[in-house]
């Protein structure tokens, strides 16, 4: 079995709040008593993707178990690449590959630079579709979902182009789910016949038509998704705010 928190969208901007939001789900997280094998921050971790600013992550977004990292549309990827990976600066996709155990984290980068919504570069599914060749468990993981969530403004920047997506993922069958962040909100749907779990936003939450006129609140707490992958490679999800 396999247990990891996920969490998105800390957009570190040098200011006091969203430091003080991303330590305070940090410290839930080391503070546990029962153990986790991971932690995902799936993209938007700087609000203008400034070296300072991931300075401030590399120094808040620490724990005892990996934590594992990925881009979205407000990151820069030679300075995540610097500061976060310390690799070389470059324009290319930010994909990576970790295996925690048994089962393999396929780490895309859907941002396109200078937008807001997301793409998969044709180099990135080409990389995915030889990660998942390899047979292992894998969960394939980017910011931007693959689908609506039913809130036009962050519908209109989503991640397109999905039916490629949808073309590697039916040539495999070791996709165990795949994991985003980019909504500001928990949800949960499926994407080609596989579960799609969106995590909530640290910095903020994303509010509904049918909830309020307004798009963000700022005041709501944030909030963290628990994954748990049992032996038999079904997946259940369960989210937890953070007071």
């Amino acid at each position: 079995m396999l247990v990891f928190a996920h969490l998105s969208d800390t957009h570190f901007d040098g200011g006091t709040r969203a430091t003080v939001r991303a330590r305070r789900v940090l410290d839930y997280l080391n503070g546990l008593p029962g153990p986790l094998d991971a932690i995902l921050v799936s993209g938007d971790i700087a609000d203008h993707g400034l070296t300072s600013e991931y300075e401030l992550a590399r120094e808040h977004l620490t724990s005892k178990v990996p934590v594992l990292l990925l881009p979205g549309n407000h990151d820069d990827r030679g300075n995540f690449r610097q500061v976060l990976l310390g690799g070389p600066a470059s324009d290319a996709p930010v994909n990576q590959v970790e295996k925690i155990g048994d089962v393999v984290f396929a780490l895309c980068d859907s941002s396109i630079p200078g937008r807001s919504d997301g793409l998969l570069a044709e180099e990135t599914l080409d990389w995915l579709d030889g990660v998942l060749r390899q047979g292992a468990p894998t969960f394939v993981c980017f910011h931007h979902p693959p689908v609506t969530v039913h809130q036009p403004d962050l519908d209109a920047i989503r991640q397109f182009g999905e039916d490629r997506l949808a073309a590697v993922l039916a040539r495999h069958d070791n996709v165990v789910g795949l994991l985003s962040g980019h909504a500001h909100t928990a949800a949960a749907s499926t994407f080609a016949g596989l579960p799609l779990r969106v995590a909530p936003g640290v910095v903020n939450t994303l509010l509904l038509p049918w909830e309020s006129d307004k798009i963000i609140d700022v005041d709501l707490p944030p909030a963290v998704a628990f994954h748990v992958l049992s032996d038999d490679l079904r997946l259940t999800t369960h989210y937890r705010v953070v007071a």
